[in-house]
């Protein structure tokens, strides 16, 4: 019996041009930012609950999402276009501002995919 995705395939494309990350990108990103001048954690735990999602999405196929996957990803799209432009040029801003959008795959400095 086929799975039902809880997916669309305007939040799929939606997701996967926001997130402009790779997974490898993204998966050095979160070890980077959580490194700690005295710990650092164990590479599959590294990063926000959140990054660690999407990195779990970004290496699923549409038809095996989940619901919780749905809502991480409207999550990240809805923050992403929250605080950016609608058409996602690459852009410059507060540094803070940038290493937060990379936490959840998406670099504002880099266009869309």
């Amino acid at each position: 019996m086929a799975t039902q995705s809880h997916v669309d395939e305007a939040l799929w494309d939606e997701f996967h041009r926001v997130v402009n990350m790779t997974s490898r990108e993204l998966a050095e990103w979160l070890r980077v930012r959580s490194a700690g001048t005295d710990s650092e954690q164990l590479p599959d735990q590294a990063g926000t609950r959140t990054g660690q999602h999407v990195l779990e999405i970004l290496g699923k196929r549409r038809t095996d999402l989940t619901a919780d996957d749905e809502r991480v990803m409207r999550k990240v799209v809805d923050k992403v276009h929250a605080e950016r432009r609608d058409d996602l040029e690459p852009t410059a801003g507060q540094e803070n501002w940038r290493h937060r959008l990379m936490t959840i795959g998406h670099d504002p400095l880099k266009g869309v995919r």
